[in-house]
Formats: structure tokens, C-alpha cells, sequence
């Protein structure tokens, strides 16, 4: 039998590829979408003739799963209203854009005991685990250093609002680098220092971010996640990272994968390679369908976040901030 899904809110920019992955899959069956802004919802739900609803709470208890892609200051809400309802969930990220919000999710998804994914893609692609076994099977000797971006194109509307996005490009970007850090050197960050600035467009929330995280035995990475490429730019983003060890370096490019095609609209990138929301999607419905913890899980997402937050109060004090 399928595994029905509900959408909660299309607030965020990857919400069409989220849900058209959960509507292709094999294992699925999207059962409606509710958001707040109603205009905005009928208006994505007749665009994929999914059935729209005014009622949240109406909506989850129709289904097995829920999706939740609002913006990142209402995620512990609606991560409570599915986990209270007993229904495994997928998050967008960042999880938590504050504390407050970390505790909360920490807390109902500990007592619910629901399945609850963090939606980061990057752990899926190919160039990742490709970098993770090669690491892993020693070609650069001891990791000393790691030179990393996350930078993207700015977004708008609500992810320049930090009352709803909780940041701006800092808040935004560092939780998905920070992740494949986790997983490639199989530690936790010890302390970051961050520096954020208004410098691209000069509205309240940071569109340039610098941070340098510190991981134990001196390792160190240096990590760029500002808003910084045109909007003509070939891709939506351009995770990056070079591992710097101690007999040799690597150089990963997660979303180069492609061919270069120039028109009237500038350059853009035919994507050849594999579909990271797709994989990343099937997983969460996998877990479900084998009742498994999935490979990426909400406290992931938490920890993630945990850098994001700590890097904001080191731009307060002007001081790194221990994790």
C-alpha cells in the first residue's frame, strides 16, 4: 500500500521538487497540501493537481507521512503537529533557526518516537561518498585543513525576513556543509567564529557569511556561505569542498555535474548526473516502508543548526563560541 503524504506548507523554494518527488515515486501517494498563505497554496496545489486543504490538523490525519517545507520559524510548530499526531516526518533545513526552536523539536520527537528526516540532500551525491571513501581509505594522509562553500543565489521574499527565516545566507547555507563536515570527519565541531555582512544587497538580513569551524585534534574548516552568485548564475548553488591532508589534497564539486549551455539567457547547467532530492526522498520513504531509522535523521539537522546559532553570537561578541 502506499504511503500517504501530506504536505505542509509550499513556503519554501525546493517545496516543487519535494513534492514532485514524493508524486513520482513508486511508494507514495500525495495526499493534499495545506499552507497558511492560502492564495499561495490553492494556487501550487492546482498547479499540480493535488488537493488543497484549510485545515492542517484535517490534512495529517488523512495521512501516513508528513512533508513540511514552511519557512524555518514555523518548522517547530508544524514538526509538533505531525510528531503529536504520530506521523513520520521530512523537515526542510535548517531545522532550527534558534534554541528555543532546537529544544522544542528535540524534545517532542524524543517522546513521539516518530521516523523524522532532515532534508539534506548533499549526503546522497555520488561526488560525496565518492570524497568519503577515498578519505576514508587514506589518499590524503591526516586531515589537516578543509576549504568549503556553500554559496548560492539570493532567494528573496521570506528568506530575507529573519522574523520568518530566523538569519539570512549564514542561517541558510552553513547547516548543509556543516552536515557532510560531521559525516567526513566523523566528529562534532568543537568551536566557530563567523563574520556576516549586508554586503550584496543591503537589506537587514546577512547575504555574505565567513565562518571557521573547529573540529578536535586542531582540524579546521573554513567555510563560505554567503548569497553571493548572480542570479544568472549556471547553477542554484556550488557546494564545494577541498580537503587539505597531510600527504595529498582533494577537490569535491557536488553540483558541477553537467553540460554548459549558452543562450539569450546567459549560461546555464544541463544537469546530467543523479536527482539528490529523489534520493533523498526515496530514503525517507524507504525507512518508512522497512520501519529503519533513515541515514539522515532530524538530529542531524539539530546539530547543524546548533554552528548556524553558535555562529550568530560569535558575530554579537566578535569572539569564536564553543560548542
Amino acid at each position: 500500500m502506499s504511503i500517504r503524504v501530506a504536505v505542509l506548507s509550499s513556503a519554501h523554494v525546493h517545496a516543487p521538487s519535494f513534492v514532485r518527488c514524493a508524486m513520482d515515486s513508486d511508494l507514495a501517494e500525495v495526499v493534499g497540501l495545506w499552507d497558511d498563505d492560502t492564495a499561495r497554496g490553492e494556487s501550487f496545489a492546482r498547479e499540480r493537481d493535488i488537493s488543497f486543504f484549510n485545515d492542517a490538523e484535517a490534512l495529517i490525519e488523512k495521512a501516513d507521512a508528513v512533508v513540511i517545507c514552511s519557512e524555518n520559524m514555523k518548522h517547530a510548530d508544524h514538526i509538533s503537529m505531525a510528531a503529536e499526531a504520530g506521523k513520520d516526518l521530512l523537515c526542510e533545513k535548517p531545522i532550527a533557526p534558534t534554541k528555543e526552536a532546537a529544544s522544542r523539536i528535540s524534545s517532542v520527537i524524543g517522546s513521539t518516537g516518530v521516523k523524522a528526516m532532515t532534508g539534506f540532500p548533499c549526503p546522497f551525491s555520488p561526488t560525496f561518498k565518492r570524497l568519503q571513501a577515498r578519505v576514508d581509505a587514506g589518499e590524503v594522509g591526516d586531515i589537516l585543513a578543509l576549504n568549503t562553500t556553500n554559496r548560492g543565489k539570493c532567494p528573496g521574499g521570506w528568506f530575507t525576513d529573519p522574523s520568518l527565516s530566523g538569519g539570512g545566507a549564514m542561517i541558510d547555507h552553513v547547516v548543509h556543509v556543516t552536515d557532510l563536515l560531521r559525516r567526513l570527519l566523523k566528529a562534532e565541531p568543537t568551536e566557530v567564529y563567523a563574520q556576516v555582512g549586508s554586503n550584496m544587497y543591503g537589506g537587514e538580513s546577512d547575504d555574505t557569511a565567513k565562518l571557521t569551524i573547529s573540529f578536535p585534534g586542531g582540524i579546521f574548516a573554513a567555510l563560505d556561505s554567503s548569497w553571493s552568485r548572480p542570479q544568472s548564475f549556471k547553477t542554484w548553488g556550488d557546494v564545494t569542498m577541498r580537503v587539505i591532508g597531510s600527504t595529498g589534497t582533494i577537490d569535491a564539486d557536488l553540483f558541477n555535474s553537467g553540460l554548459e549551455t549558452y543562450g539569450k539567457d546567459g549560461c546555464t547547467l544541463l544537469g546530467v548526473g543523479a536527482d539528490l532530492d529523489k534520493l533523498m526522498v526515496e530514503e525517507f520513504l524507504t525507512a518508512i516502508n522497512e520501519d529503519r531509522t533513515p541515514c539522515v535523521t532530524i538530529d542531524d539537522g539539530l546539530k547543524a543548526s546548533r554552528v548556524a546559532i553558535a555562529g550568530y553570537e560569535s558575530v554579537k561578541t566578535g569572539q569564536p563560541v564553543k560548542l
